[in-house]
């Protein structure tokens, strides 16, 4: 299903910051240095099996249920 991926980003950005404008760019900034550009997917991007393998390892260190 196309889009998963970046639902998944949507929500790990939406837990963590919980409103917070600062903590958003501060999880975004995170997301990128573990290698997952938020920005560079949309709601009709492909899933890559190991991008989200990737994204899924990273909401479980981040502590964020998907």
């Amino acid at each position: 299903m196309p889009g998963q991926i970046k639902r998944i980003l949507d929500s790990i950005i939406q837990q963590r910051a919980s409103g917070n404008p600062t903590i958003a760019s501060t999880t975004k900034t995170k997301l990128i240095l573990k290698g997952v550009n938020p920005d560079g997917f949309n709601g009709s991007s492909p899933d890559d099996p190991g991008v989200l393998a990737k994204v899924k390892a990273i909401a479980v260190e981040l502590g964020v249920t998907i």
